[in-house]
């Protein structure tokens, strides 16, 4: 599961729902900063055994924008509320590349034990059996990206171009994971993202993360909102349809960045 194709083009194209919606960037496993920016936005999460519930602004719905493991400090608590939220109906999520690449570990490939996935199946040890199974569940039912309110809302993990919007292909799914690379490495060895959204011309608003940010900047009716908090930055959420930014501080540096995440052309 490197890159895969969505089943069918209704799994994708959700014309129908209009939102409001809270669209949260990258995790990481920074679950604190998850629970106070919920409660910023008007959610309640509360402990319900080892799982959580969570109670929502009336009408609004989350979106998550995948990496949801790797490197931080609570990866099982982030899964379970996520899970949970999508689960009964609260919140959609698309899956990151680490989220990927967890899954292509659970599944027994070989994958490299790099960028915190060492964490991820640290913390994991200390869980259930069927923990697992239920991630790899979950994982497994997500599709690359979402439409919504007409066309008028693309979500992605890495971002998504016009022309592949609402599309069940491989070209798609692989964008929607990893974006764009111009095939140059940088001088730490990391690939360098190709900048799609200055050539963005689409009608549909795109939200993505997946690369860090010092700050959310609009392009041409993008915008990233992945504001490095496991890296000490920010956790960030965009409000839907107001275009209202709401974020809060990380509360301690849990991964060292490769290179300071505030310059935009990193790949994690």
């Amino acid at each position: 599961m490197d890159v895969f194709a969505d089943h069918h083009p209704d799994a994708i194209n959700r014309h129908t729902e209009t939102g409001p919606f809270d669209i949260v960037g990258d995790l990481h496993g920074c679950f604190d900063e998850l629970e106070e920016l919920l409660s910023k936005l008007g959610y309640k999460v509360q402990p319900f055994g080892r799982d959580f519930t969570l109670t929502e602004p009336p009408g609004r719905k989350l979106i998550f924008l995948g990496d949801l493991v790797d490197r931080g400090p609570r990866i099982p608590d982030v899964l379970r509320l996520v899970m949970s939220a999508v689960e009964s109906e609260q919140a959609y999520c698309v899956p990151g590349n680490h989220d990927v690449k967890l899954l292509r570990k659970l599944h027994g490939k070989n994958v490299k034990l790099t960028h915190g996935i060492v964490d991820t199946l640290e913390q994991l040890e200390r869980e259930p059996p069927e923990f697992y199974r239920e991630i790899m569940r979950f994982l497994e039912s997500l599709v690359s990206h979402y439409v919504f309110d007409g066309g008028n809302l693309v979500v992605a993990h890495a971002g998504m171009k016009e022309e592949l919007q609402g599309q069940p292909t491989r070209a798609a799914s692989a964008f929607a994971l990893f974006g764009e690379t111009t095939g140059e490495t940088d001088e730490f060895g990391l690939p360098i993202r190709h900048n799609w959204g200055a050539d963005y011309r689409g009608t549909a608003m795109v939200v993505y993360g997946h690369t860090p940010v010092a700050e959310p900047e609009w392009l041409n009716r993008t915008i990233n909102i992945d504001t490095g908090c496991v890296f000490g930055g920010r956790l960030t959420a965009l409000r839907y349809p107001e275009k209202e930014l709401v974020s809060v501080p990380a509360h301690r540096t849990y991964y060292e960045s490769a290179k300071p995440f505030l310059n935009k052309q990193q790949t994690l």
